[in-house]
């Protein structure tokens, strides 16, 4: 009988090793709020994933911010405190900066634009993640930004009397605001709501379902009508720990990552217009531009950023020439009656 029970021991022993090694976790943080839109769907994701691996592969979700801002959660990911995460373009310039190229102000009039560049330059941009040591697994969105401001906002001029926010450390937000003149307050994401309260800022940037998963909204009272630029981001993963999953598990994450991704588009442009409906609701008052924001003034100022990010390399010339010539190219083909800001 002990002969038996220490064989047992012994076999169970050997075989919790390989059941540890085969259980793998997936340490993934996001801005977004819980229960907003976004991350009902990243938790859907995790319990697909969870079902389709039959346990050997989960999620532990930190949502809200609770890692802290995209920079800290990078540095978290290089330190493998935490393996991936959804990420705006800012998280993605720390990662592989050429893909923001899909987010320079006034270049895309509409969504099928974005979606043409985007699906065109995927395959490059992929490799350019995993080259830097990350896995693009989907894209994602936050929508059209739009300024909202305490006071009206009809011109540049009117931007360069306010206190505005800048994303701390954001280079594409830092050449916006040199090419217009405007000299903006750096905060972390995680101190706007705050610094709205207290007056330290005046006039916050973002997309409308994130103004009011947020709560900035509350603070402000005026939306300018004419978007900055689409805001993206992407599912990411650091490459070491994507690399060690077996194959199946690496075949798995993408696929559903690319779904994931999909449907995240899908829905915030959903809510992205219900959201609009909602802050006029809520008696947020909309803000024409005055005629000193022509269509010229913007593709100037577009062109003004666009040339202080490609003297950095954060934007390649070739990249932003390229994007160019097919967003003309798309355009010829379909042409409309809209007025467009090319």
């Amino acid at each position: 009988m002990l002969a038996r029970l220490l064989g047992l021991l012994m076999v169970l022993l050997s075989a919790a090793p390989a059941v540890a090694a085969d259980h793998h976790v997936l340490k993934f943080a996001t801005l977004a709020p819980p229960g907003s839109t976004w991350m009902n769907i990243l938790e859907e994701w995790g319990r697909e994933v969870k079902t389709a691996s039959e346990g050997r592969l989960t999620f532990k979700f930190y949502p809200g911010g609770v890692q802290g801002d995209e920079p800290d959660v990078l540095k978290k990911m290089r330190f493998n405190q935490l393996q991936g995460g959804a990420f705006t373009g800012y998280g993605i310039g720390h990662m592989y900066s050429p893909a923001r190229v899909l987010e320079l102000p006034f270049l895309f009039d509409d969504v099928g634009e974005v979606d043409f560049i985007r699906e065109h330059f995927t395959p490059a941009f992929r490799q350019g993640f995993h080259d830097n040591g990350y896995e693009l697994l989907g894209w994602m969105e936050v929508g059209f930004i739009h300024m909202f401001s305490r006071e009206p906002i009809r011109s540049i001029e009117d931007m360069r009397s306010r206190r505005v926010w800048l994303w701390q450390g954001d280079p594409m937000g830092q050449a916006f605001f040199r090419a217009s003149g405007i000299s903006p307050v750096p905060l972390s994401i995680v101190d706007v709501y705050t610094s709205l309260s207290t007056g330290l800022i005046d006039t916050v940037y973002a997309p409308p379902l994130g103004a009011i998963a947020m709560q900035w909204f509350t603070r402000t009272r005026y939306i300018s009508s004419v978007p900055l630029t689409n805001g993206m981001g992407g599912l990411v993963v650091t490459r070491r720990f994507f690399d060690r999953l077996p194959k199946d598990l690496r075949a798995l994450l993408r696929e559903t990552g690319y779904r994931t991704g999909e449907k995240l588009i899908a829905a915030t442009r959903v809510d992205n217009a219900r959201s609009m409906d909602e802050l006029r609701q809520r008696g947020l008052e909309f803000i024409e531009p005055d005629e000193s924001m022509s269509a010229d003034e913007l593709r100037a100022l577009r062109d003004r950023a666009a040339k202080t990010l490609v003297e950095s390399d954060y934007i390649p010339a070739a990249l932003f020439d390229e994007t160019r010539r097919l967003l003309s190219r798309y355009r010829g083909s379909h042409a409309t009656t809209a007025p467009a800001v090319h």
